[in-house]
């Protein structure tokens, strides 16, 4: 671990220090390379800006983002990284194990073209179905899809975003707006621009959006004690272990005033966690026959699959945003809206939609998140509207709990991954998420509306300052 921070106190050879209880990573001092390796200090501190900008004289704890990404460059020895994800898969064998437990998953769509990378696939080999399989022949009672609820998340967050356009609740929701999907970019605000957290959009992410409905809305059509339902995502980011166990991520058990009802999400597993247990039940994945995701909760448009990649949120963003101002579809070009696409750090663009100029901005990397930020904090000078943050290099497609095929990642296989997404998103028979039909049906039967009482109550959330206190 490092004895010292800032350029007087960093010594070569050592690693970012990991708090003994991180939820996300671990590190094993045995499998660090010899020699002076520096790799996960580097991403930390220079890609992600987190080692040597925070004080430890004054920080109430060690800060660390969760995003994971110095598990994706550590070397290790011996093909064994140093620094890896934090592994929870005994607790999902056990619950797969258990009569009591009715056991359902969700899938994130950046893991479905990485996924097959731990079976010998190239990047970006598209196993969404064979996914579905392997997860049935564990055990799981029911396997749903994370794209459900990124196509939820477009109409919560598409109608918050007008809000603060009209200024319908003057003070309450400034400009810009930040998307909120990604946990690690969101532990980043908290942390380094505690001012901002009123910009960020109070949406919760996919995955706990989710997991509170699982047991809330789920519960209520399957008729199931939502206290037996263990609720399991597989991620493609280590970050998402920590926002499941968040304090303020129990809107289930809020909402059935009980206790008993455990956390919306119980366990976090990511891409290389899930390939583990494949493997470990000896299920030959390459060559399972495709099979489709259940019903409710079950079904997504291509505006879902493209959250995966950096720009995916925004671009599905404005498909339903344009939508709920003009009440026409999006067509040509807003359906294929290229300059919020690729692997450049930030991309900018405009649209005017009924005379409504939107300004937007896509970020991935915390460096480009930071100079972001600082704009921001001198005013805003760009008379930005929305921005997308990611803080994984290309998004979600690679997050810290993805295949270490190469190591450290590149961008051919980020892009490759992205590519994928992409053509799922162009060959999907509906594009937009208000054009869902299962979303269209929670909001007649359950929720009501997009920002309504119960979905504040079950989909939207509160962020904290971690700052340090002086």
């Amino acid at each position: 671990r490092s004895g010292g921070f800032g350029d007087a106190g960093y010594r070569h050879g050592e690693v970012v220090p990991i708090a003994p209880d991180n939820p996300s990573i671990v590190h094993n001092n045995q499998f660090c390379r010899p020699g002076n390796c520096d790799e996960c200090i580097r991403v930390c501190r220079e890609v992600q800006t987190v080692f040597d900008y925070w004080n430890p004289a004054v920080a109430q704890e060690i800060v660390c983002v969760n995003c994971g990404q110095c598990a994706l460059v550590c070397p290790g020895r011996h093909g064994i990284p140093a620094i890896r994800e934090r592994d929870e898969t005994t607790l999902v064998f056990d619950a797969l194990n258990s009569p009591d437990c009715h056991v359902v998953v969700q899938t994130a769509p950046a893991t479905r073209v990485a996924l097959g990378e731990e079976f010998g696939l190239p990047a970006g080999a598209w196993m969404a179905g064979q996914q579905v399989a392997a997860l049935r022949a564990l055990g799981f009672d029911s396997v749903l899809d994370t794209n459900f609820t990124a196509d939820l998340t477009i109409m919560e967050e598409a109608t918050e975003f007008l809000y603060r356009v009209n200024n319908t609740y003057p003070g309450k929701y400034p400009l810009p707006m930040f998307t909120s999907c990604c946990p690690g970019w969101v532990s980043f605000v908290e942390h380094f621009y505690p001012e901002l957290i009123p910009n960020l959009s109070s949406c919760m992410s996919p995955q706990q959006m989710f997991g509170s409905l699982s047991k809330t809305y789920y519960a209520e059509q399957r008729g199931l004690d939502p206290k037996n339902i263990i609720s399991v995502s597989i991620m493609p980011c280590t970050a998402k272990k920590y926002e499941a166990q968040r304090p303020e991520m129990d809107a289930a058990s809020q909402y059935w005033d009980d206790q008993d009802v455990s956390r919306d999400v119980d366990v976090v597993l990511t891409t290389r966690e899930l390939a583990r247990m494949i493997k470990a039940k000896g299920i030959d994945f390459a060559n399972l026959p495709a099979e489709n995701y259940d019903s409710l909760m079950g079904e997504a448009t291509g505006a879902g699959i493209i959250f995966g990649a950096t720009g995916g949120v925004m671009e599905a963003a404005l498909r339903t945003a344009y939508f709920t101002l003009t009440g026409d579809q999006p067509t040509g070009a807003l359906l294929n809206y290229t300059p919020v696409r690729g692997l450049d750090g930030v991309k900018q663009a405009s649209v005017t939609v009924t005379g409504v100029d939107i300004n937007m901005v896509v970020v991935h990397e915390l460096k480009n998140a930071r100079a972001v930020c600082d704009r921001i904090m001198a005013g805003n000078p760009d008379n930005w509207h929305f921005i997308e943050f990611m803080a994984c290099s290309g998004g979600c497609v690679s997050g810290g709990g993805q295949p270490r095929t190469a190591v450290p990642p590149t961008d051919a296989i980020r892009q490759a991954r992205t590519d994928t997404l992409y053509a799922q998103d162009a060959d999907a028979p509906l594009r937009s998420s208000h054009e869902n039909p299962e979303i269209l049906a929670i909001y007649e039967s359950f929720l009501e509306k997009p920002c309504g009482d119960l979905s504040h109550r079950l989909l939207h959330t509160d962020y904290t300052n971690r700052g340090p206190v002086f």
